[in-house]
């Protein structure tokens, strides 16, 4: 080799060695979501009747947040301002809008499946959070819903910036624990497309009734296990951001019976009943708080793998793990967030955009940058970890590099709790939050401590520092706060193309 090509060779080995040293810089990142986890559902928040030992302690090592929102009440559009850093007025994702029930048939043994299965796609004209990650340097990996476009759509996992992906396309399909298939994709392994994987193990028995519990593949077992593989695959020298949108505890009462069920046999002075909903994909039950209460043990279960992995690793030093949950409880498929004491705490459940469906529990972890035991009242959204992530990522100016050009207005409404995180550098506050869900027609904003609940275009205005149950309506007394209100939300509020997500009634 003549000494030019030696000086070239030695340069490029340099600026390889000089890339590899900066992504190796750069934090990793874990964020798990669970689903249809309440507030109160967990031991540090509050919870009396579940144990969740390993989520108690992520709060004592890490940042527990009292204030901080999911994107939606429920679970589509909530994912969706995570995803793009948009709040639901102008999130192109805003309910739970369905593609399966008009594309034919297909058979898993005797059991009759939808040929086409999931949610409205995310707009591909606007970022999403994983396509930022992977554009800058990371391994990008998620395992359990997505929800973010039907299969073979615009947007789905191959085509978003997902190296890795395992779960459930559609979160319809999720309502089932032991399904048929289940959707898969690796870039490593040379997939061109998500595809379905048949669980063989399930598909000799019924989708519903006695059946059913002959069953042998669990779902959330077999996306928490592809989801510890692929921490266990990455190495030291390229950062790596998770997604972990883990099922539980959502609907369906149903799980193996092992000791963590068995744990709960005789705990409650109350059980309840659940009789099944064949059509949405809810199998019976005579055990439902038994049922819930494992499903949050096992979820916290989970939790714990990771954070141990990660020790194992030698990761857990440069890995911040956030934890929350999608939305408020569901009263679903024999769901009672009245008997563990969830709704008492605050008003409302899944689809309200009160208090108790939108407030989620939020912990923090990342030993020796975040400080241990820290309750702390900073007000944030989903749409907020978009420019949190960035910011940890060292990737600047997001929203001027990510805003499409062609689009009249690409909106981000996110800001950075990075500095709440770390202790360094100011914290920018919003100046307000903001939610609407045509479904049950509700919208909701947060100025400060007020909060201005609107439901069929009725105003209601209450003051979460002495009334965070919602029961005092004081917008009679203060007409000039709900009129200022009100404005912001007409002007937060965009028109969308999709005429069912319209349905939704602006304040009088």
């Amino acid at each position: 080799m003549d000494k030019n090509k030696l000086f070239l060779f030695g340069c490029g080995l340099l600026a390889s060695a000089t890339v590899q040293a900066q992504e190796a810089e750069k934090p990793n990142i874990i964020y798990i979501m669970c689903d249809d986890l309440g507030y109160a559902d967990v031991g540090c928040y509050g919870q009396q009747y579940i144990s969740t030992p390993n989520l108690d302690r992520m709060a004592a090592e890490g940042m527990m947040f009292t204030q901080a929102y999911a994107g939606s009440p429920v679970s589509a559009p909530s994912r969706a301002c995570f995803m793009t850093g948009q709040h639901t007025g102008h999130t192109k994702v805003r309910g739970n809008k369905e593609y399966w029930p008009n594309s034919g048939w297909v058979y898993y043994g005797n059991n009759q499946e939808y040929k086409v299965a999931g949610q409205e796609p995310y707009d591909p004209n606007h970022v999403i959070l994983p396509e930022i990650m992977k554009e800058n340097g990371y391994t990008t990996g998620m395992f359990g819903k997505w929800a973010g476009g039907y299969e073979g759509s615009e947007s789905t996992p191959d085509k978003r910036g997902i190296d890795r992906y395992y779960g459930y396309i559609c979160q319809f399909q999720a309502h089932l624990y032991y399904p048929n298939f289940l959707n898969s994709y690796d870039r490593e392994a040379g997939d061109k497309e998500v595809k379905r994987v048949t669980l063989e193990n399930n598909i000799g028995h019924a989708m519903y009734g006695e059946d059913y519990k002959n069953r042998k593949d669990y779902s959330a077992d077999l996306i928490h296990r592809e989801a510890m593989k692929w921490i266990d695959k990455q190495s030291a020298d390229k950062p790596f951001f998770g997604i972990f949108t883990y099922t539980l505890p959502h609907a369906e009462l149903a799980q193996p019976n092992d000791s963590i069920l068995q744990a709960y046999q005789g705990a409650f002075c109350q059980e309840k009943s659940y009789g099944g909903d064949r059509g949405s994909y809810y199998n019976p039950t005579n055990i439902a708080h038994q049922q819930f209460a494992a499903m949050v043990t096992r979820l916290d279960a989970y939790v714990g793998e990771v954070l141990e992995k990660l020790k194992e690793k030698g990761f857990d030093k440069n890995t911040l793990v956030i934890f929350t949950s999608d939305n408020g409880p569901h009263t679903e498929a024999g769901g009672d967030p009245d008997y563990f004491n969830t709704e008492k705490l605050l008003r409302g459940t899944k689809r309200s955009t009160t208090e108790g469906g939108i407030r989620v529990p939020f912990i923090a972890w990342w030993p020796g940058e975040v400080e241990a035991g820290v309750v702390n009242d900073h007000q944030l959204a989903f749409y907020d970890l978009m420019p949190t992530f960035c910011e940890l990522a060292g990737i600047d100016n997001y929203v001027e590099r990510y805003t499409n050009k062609n689009l009249a207005v690409d909106y981000f409404d996110g800001l950075s709790f990075a500095p709440t995180l770390t202790g360094e550098g100011k914290q920018e506050k919003h100046d307000f939050l903001y939610w609407e869900f045509h479904e049950t027609n509700m919208m909701a904003l947060r100025m400060g401590d007020w909060k201005l609940v609107v439901q069929n275009g009725n105003c209601s205005l209450y003051d979460l520092v002495t009334d965070t149950h919602e029961d005092t309506d004081l917008s009679a007394q203060y007409p000039e706060i709900v009129e200022e209100m009100k404005a912001i939300i007409k002007r937060e509020h965009t028109p969308s193309n999709i005429q069912q997500f319209n349905n939704i009634t602006l304040p009088k």
